[in-house]
């Protein structure tokens, strides 16, 4: 069932406990604290500081930062923050040539980036950062099945040209019930790298039984099916072609105008929501040291009500080595992106706010970037 903005917003009362209260302090580079400039809760937790930043990068988190971009600049009118939703590759490569001064992505830097971007960083490491949490929908656009759960292994074979009709006996051995036309399938990927192909692939590499053998990467590799750009270019496709199928990003369902298929880890079929990815991605463990807080999903979960194809959206920067112009923006913008309204923001927007504890560590990184 495709999740709508109304059930986003019921779902806002169970994620409201897991996100903290918001720093509340202010900045030490902050140039004035935002009164009646924007209202409610956001408004009293960002800091302004006037000047431009630029940013690049995950197009799963572009309706969010959307937002939190808009909500800092009605809040700090001297502030120009511009994001390009490029793709998490591409952001992370503005981010190592110094073209930016932060990188969303929804993976955190590799060993060979992590070496590049101290570099970057005036020999200073740089953080992985989470912001945001999220949920990959396995989307689909056929008249007439309003339900539809797969596998790890089913949908591997689906995205490596293995299945290539709807009424595939593997397909109807798990929908007992539904009535699949006889109609091959428009299978849709990335084309550009992309946060979101890796992580739904870890997910095939780590849960289809050996079904899925194109590993993980930020790069498509399996043959056939058609590449899109971006969640929007996927959306864009499902949406025009009948019959079709690709993987994108919870907040572009609408867009897409297309069901998420419920997935079945082996613990029963578990449907896409706030809350079910949000346990998805309660069971991540750190990975990084200190300040440097990048995770590991369990994309195996078999546990009843816990959705396994979820992200976590990082904002990468410098810990330290960012010209004094740029890091007083930046750091006054993730101070809001990681307090609580900017958290509750999510939900309603078909994202996932961080969990209580994990929010906690994002703020205390934040406070000490220099």
């Amino acid at each position: 069932m495709n999740v709508t903005r109304s059930t986003r917003v019921v779902a806002l009362g169970f994620i409201g406990a897991l996100a903290l209260a918001a720093c509340g302090g202010s900045s030490s580079d902050s140039t004035s604290s935002s009164d009646a400039s924007a209202g409610g809760e956001s408004a009293s937790a960002i800091n302004c500081v006037s000047g431009t930043i630029k940013a690049s990068g995950s197009s799963a988190q572009k309706n969010a930062i959307t937002e939190w971009i808009n909500e800092y600049q009605t809040a700090c009118p001297d502030a120009t923050i511009e994001y390009t939703p490029s793709g998490s590759s591409a952001g992370i490569q503005d981010f190592l040539n110094s073209q930016t001064s932060f990188a969303g992505s929804d993976s955190a830097l590799n060993e060979e980036q992590t070496t590049q971007a101290a570099t970057r960083c005036a020999n200073n490491e740089a953080w992985n950062l989470p912001m945001l949490g999220g949920a990959i929908a396995v989307a689909y656009n056929v008249d007439g099945v309003d339900k539809l759960t797969l596998t790890p292994e089913v949908t591997a074979k689906i995205f490596d040209g293995q299945i290539t009709n709807w009424n595939d006996p593997a397909i109807a051995a798990i929908n007992s019930g539904v009535t699949l036309p006889d109609a091959p399938i428009a299978q849709y990927h990335r084309s550009d790298g992309s946060g979101t192909t890796q992580n739904f692939t870890a997910w095939l590499s780590a849960a289809s039984g050996g079904a899925w053998t194109f590993g993980d990467s930020k790069e498509w590799k399996a043959p056939g099916g058609q590449g899109s750009k971006g969640n929007d270019g996927i959306a864009s496709s499902l949406k025009s072609t009948p019959n079709s199928i690709g993987y994108i990003e919870e907040s572009f369902l609408e867009q897409a105008d297309a069901q998420a298929a419920l997935i079945d880890n082996g613990g029963g079929a578990v449907e896409l929501t706030t809350e079910n990815a949000s346990a998805g991605i309660g069971s991540a463990q750190i990975t990084g040291t200190g300040n440097n807080l990048a995770l590991s999903l369990d994309y195996t979960t078999k546990e009843p009500g816990s959705y396994p194809i979820v992200l976590v959206t990082y904002e990468i920067t410098c810990s330290k080595g960012l010209p004094a112009d740029q890091l007083d923006l930046t750091k006054a913008f993730f101070e809001y992106t990681s307090s609580q309204p900017a958290q509750d923001i999510l939900p309603e927007i078909g994202y996932v706010p961080l969990p209580a504890d994990l929010l906690t560590k994002v703020q205390t990184a934040v406070g000490a970037l220099s």
